[in-house]
């Protein structure tokens, strides 16, 4: 990506704290990183987040990575206190921040232009059903974030700011634990193709791919890192 500031949402942890360690690798480099908490469902702490990175520099990538799951459960077994949870981290947290980040980059605000990387999932593709923690409320969550990656690619493309997305399948992270699943790892190596589920840091490889200059020319493309899933 060219210089300028970039905003990871959701990188306390999962395929998100992979590139926590780069705000101490930036600091160590006597750069100019932070971290702010948010609740990306909560439209204030969205703000207080974006006005942390204005305060840095002007804003060049942001990273909308964010996301949860919930314990199994069918649809016929969903809540609407569930769903609507879901969707407000998931889905309308993903559109506020693209809001803030557009006002921000685009020339038809005075911005310098920028790139805006969607962490979605395979999930979205395969529905998920009886999945051990991507159910299909969580695979719905992610169709809307695929959807508005290219909406969102196609509208502000003549205004100097590229959106794409990455789309992982199994990664070996706390999430798995965190939905009640924490053999889910294992059990799901057995359907990968390469007999593996892949790493935090092939996917942030990928995302940092996609705010580089050497994707230029992929605009509202979404790139799956799923292992051929």
């Amino acid at each position: 990506m060219d210089r300028g500031v970039a905003l990871i949402r959701g990188g306390s942890r999962g395929i998100g704290a992979a590139a926590t360690a780069v705000v101490a690798n930036i600091v160590a480099a006597d750069g100019r990183a932070a971290a702010a908490r948010a609740d990306v469902a909560i439209e204030a702490d969205v703000l207080a987040a974006f006005a942390a990175a204005d305060a840095i520099g002007p804003l060049a990538a942001l990273v909308s990575n964010a996301g949860i799951v919930g314990a199994k459960a069918r649809v016929d077994e969903l809540t609407v206190a569930r769903v609507e949870r879901m969707l407000a981290v998931n889905a309308l947290g993903p559109i506020i921040c693209r809001r803030e980040a557009v006002r921000r980059m685009s020339t038809r605000y005075g911005g310098g232009g920028g790139s805006i990387v969607l962490v979605s999932s395979a999930a979205r593709r395969i529905g998920s059903a009886g999945e051990y923690v991507e159910y299909v409320d969580y695979a719905a969550s992610k169709g809307a974030v695929d959807t508005l990656g290219l909406g969102l690619a196609r509208e502000v493309a003549s205004e100097e700011i590229r959106v794409n997305v990455v789309r992982p399948g199994v990664v070996d992270t706390d999430l798995h634990a965190g939905g009640g699943h924490p053999d889910r790892v294992a059990r799901m190596e057995r359907v990968i193709p390469p007999g593996r589920t892949g790493r935090s840091d092939e996917i942030a490889a990928a995302v940092m791919w996609l705010l580089g200059a050497e994707s230029s020319s992929r605009i509202g493309s979404t790139l799956d890192v799923a292992g051929g899933r």
